[in-house]
């Protein structure tokens, strides 16, 4: 399995609009930090895990000339409004399958109403296919690739995290229920929310984040959504071995 992340960073994105402070002036590639999204490839089957607000320069820089779905972890700003961007695909392959839960469904067709009740008809619209998933019901695109949908909280909005075969990615988030964590147990590589080192009211601070892999024990982890608290060579000597930040274009090969 091949996972490249297409950006690692929490809403406002790194460098944050305005903002002097040592993270947001560094010269340091990995301090650059889009919004966040990951590109899935196994089995000649490639997944993208949100359409993030930058979408469409992740898709360019990443050379994404295809995709066979699009996973939707929650409906916040910064995780689908690029979905208008899927349409050049849809151009060249037609209709995409699209899967979300149904609290995000309600607020896709609410905020992307021009597609789902549309006053006209044509190549204009993206064109998607959708598909509800539901908590802990697992399901497969081809043969190889095994899915399964785990509900985890974001301040009080029930959030999907995807495990892939191995792989799992759980981002915003601040508690996990218990069934959640039995799921996301025996993994190869864990990506997991870490929005800053100080708590947070909605998201894993690194100290909530650290616990959650000592408990899970995969082999390896990586800590996504980070905001400009996070210094990525200033703070990775805070981390254990098997776990380290996140950055744009990271490419992992399990």
């Amino acid at each position: 399995m091949k996972l490249t992340f297409l950006g690692t960073g929490t809403s406002t994105g790194v460098p944050s609009i305005g903002c002097n402070c040592e993270t947001c002036l560094s010269e340091d590639f990995r301090d650059k930090r889009l919004r966040v999204s990951i590109l899935i490839e196994h089995a000649g089957k490639k997944i993208l895990v949100d359409t993030s607000i930058d979408f469409r320069q992740q898709a360019l820089r990443a050379r994404i000339n295809f995709l066979d779905a699009v996973f939707i972890t929650h409906c916040h700003v910064d995780h689908v409004f690029g979905l208008d961007d899927i349409r050049p695909l849809n151009f060249r392959y037609g209709a995409m399958g699209v899967y979300a839960n149904e609290i995000a469904w309600k607020d896709l067709k609410r905020i992307f109403q021009y597609i789902f009740q549309p006053t006209h008809f044509g190549g204009g619209l993206p064109q998607l296919i959708p598909h509800t998933v539901e908590h802990n019901s697992p399901f497969c695109i081809g043969k190889d690739l095994h899915i399964t949908p785990l509900e985890v909280i974001h301040g009080k909005l029930p959030v999907i995290a995807y495990r892939f075969n191995d792989f799992a990615y759980a981002t915003d988030l601040k508690t996990i229920p218990p069934d959640s964590m039995d799921g996301l147990r025996e993994l190869e590589v864990l990506v997991l929310d870490c929005v800053r080192i100080k708590p947070h009211s909605t998201h894993l601070c690194l100290e909530e984040a650290l616990a959650i892999i000592e408990d899970l024990k995969p082999k390896k982890a990586f800590l996504t959504h980070l905001n400009h608290d996070i210094m990525h060579e200033r703070d990775s000597r805070l981390l254990p071995d098997n776990v380290q930040f996140a950055y744009d274009e990271l490419v992992v090969e399990d």
